[in-house]
């Protein structure tokens, strides 16, 4: 199994932290290459919503679905990847730390038999989008200042 996390503490609250990353349109904000996100089922910000996202330098979008699967305020969203050839599994967990919050980013993925010779490649690539949270706590501490 591939494993990837990352943590960072942002200068921010728990509830600030957690609306904003649990509206996926926001990664466009963070994550490198994603140019868009749309809901396409499911009621948003909701256990059971199905977002699609769209990748830069691309008309259509590529084919990696996901579904917020865990959701609880404050604290912690865990989503599935259910359309595409990786579907790893992924969450965000904060905790409170005085007036900031820790947030931290993890990605699990079980390569299905022969794709098991990937591992490597997988693992790169997961510990590259986690380590990505650097640009979230940016973001969201230059959101803070502008305020």
């Amino acid at each position: 199994m591939a494993f990837a996390e990352y943590e960072v503490v942002v200068q921010r609250d728990a509830m600030s932290v957690y609306n904003f990353l649990l509206d996926p349109r926001n990664l466009v904000s963070w994550r490198d290459g994603i140019s868009g996100v749309e809901l396409i089922s499911g009621a948003a910000g909701s256990m059971g919503a199905v977002y699609r996202p769209f990748f830069a330098g691309t008309a259509q979008p590529a084919v990696a679905d996901f579904e917020l699967t865990a959701t609880r305020p404050g604290a912690e969203i865990q989503f599935q990847v259910i359309a595409g050839p990786a579907r790893p599994h992924g969450g965000y967990y904060l905790s409170t730390e005085g007036g900031s919050t820790r947030v931290r980013f993890a990605l699990r993925y079980r390569p299905p038999g022969a794709g098991v010779l990937m591992y490597p490649k997988v693992r790169r690539a997961m510990k590259a989008q986690v380590a990505q949270l650097e640009r979230l706590k940016a973001v969201l501490e230059h959101q803070r200042a502008a305020a």
